[in-house]
């Protein structure tokens, strides 16, 4: 049996919680691929109702650890993610001492056995912050994913996730505006990978693209597409008023949203409100090849996020990446680090948030100039492959690991985008 290139314990806050979930599937993904390369990976996430406690995921290994009895009373991750659901339900705060103090436990177990060359944390919070408390047995490369540098914010909360990234053998983020904050949060801190999480490029199959487009579409008025999670912050809202305002000389319009979150009842409620609930298919979530295959049937895809309460801003936009690697043009906000793949008239249109105005206009002006539209899709696509597939990503940490492991990584770290 060929020996691995390493062992990699991963931990997370936010896992499939089964085969088939659509929970935070990029963490899963690169566990998987950086298996596919040699590597021996196993995931720690917090257990959640209705999940197993072991189990394989895409031939990853998976162990779920309890911080809260009974099973429906853990409601701190999922859903949505830890950041909604504390700012949703302020109570889940008085869960987090249990989350931490299981998680650091289940931590310890898994390093005390010594099969481990790295542990990879996603996430600065609760993630980075224990896997990099001491005793350090085993080199942490710590992962911001966006989110977790903007959300939390206090002089506790900040001075944990600074403590976390000063105490990494290694530090990643997924974009540029990721970078940024983490550097306004920690002054000083050293070199920063730049590893954005990839998407697949394979296309969908055609006869699965049209059978959608059929499914979805309306004479022949243009299809917007929307994927995500229905919450506030990833402006579902702006897109539903900016249909509205394009119906009256475009009456053929449609739009899908695929996905689910605690906002779905509220924006339903708002499609009616406007007059579109007949022209905006709510489909909840779907499994992947069911999203690609939707997002290539569009004319365009809408990402019109926007900063939250709390500070969550866009860290990076898979959706938009995901759009792109199937060739449809992509209409976003200058949201984050969005920005570093959507370049405003080249490969794709850039608007301001809030402002579904702005929205309807560019999702008008990319939806009737044929060439534009073609420009920005093949532009796209070029992107996608090039900087945001999974296998470039799973590539690019492989090498940041070999360097942690044989004590390298300074020479390592650098942008991988």
């Amino acid at each position: 049996m060929t020996s691995p290139r390493g062992r990699v314990l991963c931990v997370t806050s936010n896992l499939p919680r089964w085969a088939g979930d659509a929970t935070t599937p990029f963490v899963l993904h690169l566990a998987s691929d950086l298996a596919a390369l040699g590597w021996e990976v196993e995931a720690l996430a917090p257990h959640a109702e209705g999940a197993a406690t072991t189990e394989v995921l895409d031939g990853v290994p998976v162990h779920r650890f309890r911080y809260l009895w009974p099973a429906s009373s853990q409601t701190v991750c999922y859903g949505g993610g830890a950041l909604i659901n504390l700012r949703r339900h302020p109570t889940n705060k008085l869960k987090l001492p249990a989350l931490v103090a299981a998680e650091w436990a289940a931590l310890r177990r898994r390093v005390a056995t010594g099969r481990f060359d790295v542990v990879h944390a996603h996430w600065l919070l609760p993630q980075g912050f224990v896997a990099t408390l001491p005793p350090h047995r085993v080199p942490v490369v710590v992962t911001a994913h966006g989110g977790d540098v903007s959300g939390l914010r206090g002089g506790l909360m900040s001075r944990a996730k600074a403590t976390a990234v000063q105490r990494a053998a290694a530090v990643t983020a997924n974009s540029s505006f990721t970078e940024a904050r983490l550097r306004e949060l920690a002054p000083g801190l050293g070199t920063v990978a730049r590893i954005p999480m990839g998407v697949r490029i394979s296309p969908p199959p055609p006869d699965d693209v049209a059978a959608a487009r059929a499914r979805h579409r309306r004479g022949e008025g243009p299809l917007v597409a929307f994927a995500g999670r229905l919450v506030e912050e990833k402006g579902v809202d702006d897109l539903l008023e900016a249909v509205a305002q394009l119906a009256a000389d475009r009456p053929d319009i449609t739009a899908v949203v695929v996905g689910d979150g605690q906002d779905r009842d509220a924006l339903e409620a708002r499609a009616r409100e406007l007059g579109v609930a007949g022209r905006v298919t709510f489909s909840g979530w779907a499994p992947p090849a069911e999203v690609a295959a939707t997002l290539a049937a569009a004319d365009v895809v809408a990402a019109p996020s926007k900063e939250a309460p709390d500070g969550w801003v866009e860290a990076q936009g898979l959706t938009v990446v995901e759009a792109m690697a199937v060739g449809t043009p992509v209409v976003a906000t200058r949201s984050g680090g969005v920005v570093d793949a959507v370049v405003d008239g080249e490969t794709g249109l850039l608007v301001d948030e809030r402002s579904p105005g702005q929205l309807a206009a560019a999702i008008d002006r990319i939806t009737t100039d044929r060439e534009l539209a073609e420009r920005c899709a093949a532009a796209g696509r070029r992107l996608a492959a090039g900087r945001y597939s999974r296998e470039a990503t799973a590539e690019a940490f492989s090498e940041l690991f070999e360097g942690v492991r044989d004590e390298r990584a300074p020479a390592l770290v650098g942008d991988a985008s």
